[in-house]
């Protein structure tokens, strides 16, 4: 796992999934539990967020992998 985390594939990769589709994920959350007025909340602006960085994030975490695999 240490070899993995060092490359800065991988590293860009998780930031990049985690910052774009952490407000969305955290506002769904917050909406199941109850801290907002709102039961269903329509995020447009996280929604498309998550939309647009989720797959460059998977895509980065992959060639990231394939990176540190292949030595």
């Amino acid at each position: 796992m240490q070899r993995y985390l060092q490359s800065w594939w991988i590293r860009a990769g998780l930031v990049l999934l985690v910052v774009g589709t952490g407000p969305l994920a955290s506002i769904m959350m917050a909406a199941g539990l109850g801290f907002t007025d709102d039961p269903n909340p329509n995020p447009v602006l996280f929604g498309m967020l998550a939309g647009l960085t989720f797959w460059p994030s998977v895509g980065l975490i992959a060639v990231g992998v394939w990176r540190v695999r292949k030595g």
